[in-house]
């Protein structure tokens, strides 16, 4: 059995209240002029999305979670937004550009006839440029196409509801759903999906699923440069590093399923 994921699905899953909900559109334009310096990003916004929508604010008045605040940042609200995609955008790239133009943290769901993809950062304050906001990090992006393993699916969509995240603060709300996708991707891993035991443990797993994703790359492009070489000796050089970097992959997975 194959399960897909659709939009409408994921968005029940959250289970966000009715009060939280905004439905309203976005403007493209309003992306492209609030810091949006590079034409080609300018170009990758107007040419990539189709429609974006604002689909609720997670605001202490309306989910009974209290705001945040410390020295980096000041989370007043969270914002829900989808985000309707052309066959030929710039997917990852237009993801960040959406989380750097929305001043509030932001669960961005970016649909396309591919299927869907999550992703989520969370924001600081800029040091240099007061009132503005920064991207605290790198944006964690998961892709949701197809899966044969439909209990899979439906674990990762119950650990998304609004019901199961921390309720001590928006940030906490907000890791919650970071440490959730993390554990979907280490799931394409493992086999299973189980959530992190620990804000230490959601960490260690996401720095070896960076690292496994760097050594993959590594390792297919080793493999394309042994596979042009003519010389004996230099391809068994290859070998062997590829060999050696090959078991290093394998000691970081088991890390993940650790």
């Amino acid at each position: 059995m194959t399960v897909s994921f659709d939009l409408p699905r994921l968005v029940t899953a959250l289970g966000y209240p009715e009060s939280a909900a905004v439905n309203q559109r976005i403007p493209k334009k309003m992306l492209v002029e609030t810091g949006v310096a590079a034409a080609a990003d300018k170009r990758a916004i107007t040419d990539g999305i189709d429609e974006i929508h604002w689909l609720a604010a997670l605001k202490p008045v309306t989910v009974g979670i209290p705001a945040y605040q410390d020295e980096a940042r000041d989370y007043l609200e969270i914002a829900i937004l989808s985000i309707k995609l052309r066959p030929e955008a710039k997917a990852s790239r237009i993801a960040e550009l959406v989380h750097r133009a929305i001043p509030y943290p932001t669960f961005l769901m970016a649909h396309s006839q591919g299927g869907i993809s999550i992703s989520l950062v969370h924001k600081r304050w800029a040091q240099n440029e007061a009132g503005k906001t920064v991207l605290d990090g790198d944006v964690l992006e998961a892709n949701l196409r197809f899966s044969d393993r439909p209990g899979l699916v439906q674990s990762f969509f119950d650990a998304l509801s609004l019901e199961k995240q921390p309720r001590l603060s928006l940030h906490a709300l907000y890791q919650g759903w970071i440490d959730a996708l993390i554990a979907w991707q280490a799931s394409a891993l493992t086999g299973c999906f189980e959530l992190s035991t620990s804000a230490a443990h959601a960490a260690m797993r996401r720095a070896a699923l960076h690292q496994f994703r760097e050594l993959d790359a590594k390792i297919a492009s080793l493999r394309l440069s042994a596979s042009k070489e003519k010389q004996t000796a230099r391809q068994v050089a290859a070998n062997l590093e590829i060999k050696a970097l090959l078991a290093e992959r394998q000691r970081v997975a088991d890390n993940i399923k650790g």
